[in-house]
């Protein structure tokens, strides 16, 4: 029990110094994110004039918690579908807004004399605004509901996403001092395996779990189920190589194509609100006058930079990606503030030992001052507009005001060019799932299941036995691969209706899945069973031909795909 006293007694002046806090800010109509600020900076070693914490590693501990509980919170929110449904609008403004922001930090560090490696990582740091400040700025404003709040987080979970290959860039930087393509086209090819296994295996099975136990479900009992879940997904995505951040943005957004979403998010919400207010707390704690004082010049410069930045670029950027003026003003604004990526980049630089010892005080003092900014900057972006509207010409505000990505898109005129676009997703989405499902199983396998079948049988049944079950487990995959919607009322149409050229791409494609599936089966084979040459050829055909013909797998395939339909649109229609 003595080891938990000093732990308990933290939490103790934390949460008074919380409450305290937060109602001083909402008697002053404040956001009660910059009194939890306030609180933390109140309660740390740096102010000696009140009570502090003794345990920061215990605090540092529960700050992570409330990471993880906002990114799930924030998934709950926005699913990927919501994302998709935006279009290309939320992927174009956050690329600009990463490259623009990036090249204001490296020029705002080189104004400071200081080495290539600090520029480059302060760029970094710059690019990436805070996730869970903003989510929390917008909730406490009421204004999650509004048009630009979506396209705004929206854009943040992109950056998130990003983040973790530009991570990976400035880590192989750091290694060898120059780029690695290949490492950095690994590190996007395995984000997007992840993705779409864990998108796909999520919403085909969590839903129909659910559904199963949903006579022994009541709140304590969902509450812990989605907490398990969540936490589930932290540690296999850490294992993997990705952020516990992210792990749980990831299963917040499959929990949010259940029917059960609304209930999940109402239950979650109290413990969110704790850890999420530890979290800000811990933010505060990192203020240290003594620092701010001796960097005052260089914080000041990039926070002024940081607000510059992103109300001229992000605005540039959301206005490339076809937003009304208006709107892309709003976005802007809400994001010029940098938080936990730069916090985790200023870590790895340090640990890696690229980055100089003051950049981390830096970016510390930098988070602080725009984090508490951020509400205003939110306010700001109307009036901010209106002024921009008496300046400039009223053609160009009312062209700009039109600038929806809508009418941006240039208008498809060819009923069969439309079609042949429609059934070109359709193709890419068919061979993207089915090919990353097959090699998770063969995963699966290979790493879990051969190691038991070899020490179980000599050679060659281990092989053949190896060969069997992984051939069985992917054969609905491989037939969805090879066949699926092959005989839609769109081919069909296209291919009696449309042009040469495109009875030729559909022919193309359909070869090209031929050979994905094939190429899948042969390295089953050739990785479990001693057949060489012709021998090695004629048993990849035979088993393509017995998947493509075989009318129980394209039963199983059948069967499979409306279940994880039903899913999608069960949750749509609660939507």
């Amino acid at each position: 029990m003595s080891e938990l006293e000093p732990l308990i007694a933290d939490l103790a002046l934390i949460l008074i110094c919380a409450g305290a806090m937060t109602l001083l800010f909402k008697r002053l109509k404040q956001p009660v994110v910059l009194g939890y600020i306030v609180a933390g900076f109140l309660a740390s070693p740096n102010m000696s004039y009140m009570p502090s914490v003794t345990d920061l590693h215990g605090i540092h501990l529960w700050s992570e918690i409330g990471v993880i509980f906002l990114l799930f919170s924030l998934g709950l929110e926005f699913s990927f579908r919501k994302i998709l449904r935006m279009g290309a609008a939320p992927i174009i403004a956050a690329c600009a807004v990463i490259a623009g922001m990036m090249y204001v930090g490296s020029l705002t560090g080189q104004f400071f004399g200081w080495s290539d490696m600090d520029c480059i990582y302060l760029g970094g740091m710059l690019a990436m605004s805070s996730t869970t400040i903003i989510f929390k700025a917008f909730d406490d404003m009421g204004l999650r509901q509004k048009r630009f709040a979506g396209l705004v987080l929206s854009v943040l979970i992109i950056e998130d996403i990003l983040a973790i290959v530009l991570m990976v860039m400035l880590s192989t930087l750091a290694v060898s001092k120059e780029f690695e393509g290949s490492q950095m086209l690994m590190s996007i090819l395995k984000l997007t395996f992840f993705l779409v296994l864990w998108f796909v295996v999520g919403i085909y099975l969590i839903p129909l779990f659910l559904r199963k136990v949903k006579s022994l479900m009541s709140n304590e009992t969902m509450l812990i189920t989605a907490l398990a879940l969540c936490f589930g997904m932290v540690v296999f995505a850490s294992a993997v190589g990705f952020s516990a951040a992210f792990g749980a943005f990831v299963m917040g957004s499959i929990l949010a194509e259940t029917v059960e979403r609304e209930q999940i998010e109402h239950l979650v919400s109290p413990v969110k609100d704790l850890f999420g207010a530890i979290f800000f707390v811990s933010v505060g704690m990192m203020v240290d006058v003594t620092l701010i004082v001796e960097y005052i010049v260089p914080i000041l410069c990039i926070v002024v930079a940081i607000m510059l930045g992103q109300t001229i670029l992000s605005t540039g950027g959301f206005l490339l990606a076809g937003q009304p003026l208006k709107i892309a003003m709003q976005c802007s604004f809400s994001l010029t503030q940098i938080g936990e990526f730069a916090f985790i980049l200023a870590t790895l630089g340090t640990s890696l030992h690229v980055t100089s010892d003051f950049l981390y005080p830096i970016v510390v003092a930098v988070s602080v001052f725009t984090t508490f900014t951020t509400p205003y900057m939110i306010r700001l972006a109307e009036p901010a507009y209106a002024v921009v509207a008496r300046v400039l010409p009223a053609k160009w505000i009312s062209k700009l005001e039109r600038n929806t990505s809508d009418e941006s898109e240039v208008q498809e005129t060819n009923e069969m060019r439309q079609l042949w676009r429609a059934e070109f997703k359709r193709y890419v989405f068919i061979v993207l799932i089915n090919s990353v499902l097959c090699l998770a199983v063969i995963a699966i396998m290979y790493y879990y299941g051969a190691p038991v079948i070899y020490g179980m049988l000599s050679d060659p049944w281990s092989g053949i036995v190896t060969a069997f079950l992984t051939l069985s487990a992917c054969g609905p995959f491989l037939w969805s691969l090879m066949r699926q919607g092959s005989k839609s009322d769109n081919v069909n149409r296209l291919w009696y209706e449309g042009n040469r050229n495109q009875r030729v791409k559909i022919t193309a494609f359909g070869i090209l899945r031929l050979v994905i599936a094939a190429a899948i089966i042969a390295y089953i084979i050739g990785n479990t069973l001693p057949m060489i040459g012709m021998y090695g050829i004629f048993a990849v055909i035979a088993v393509a031909c017995f998947i493509f013909m075989s009318p129980s797998l394209e039963k199983r395939s059948d069967s499979m795909t409306k279940i994880f339909t039903e899913n999608l649109n069960k949750s749509e229609e609660n939507q």
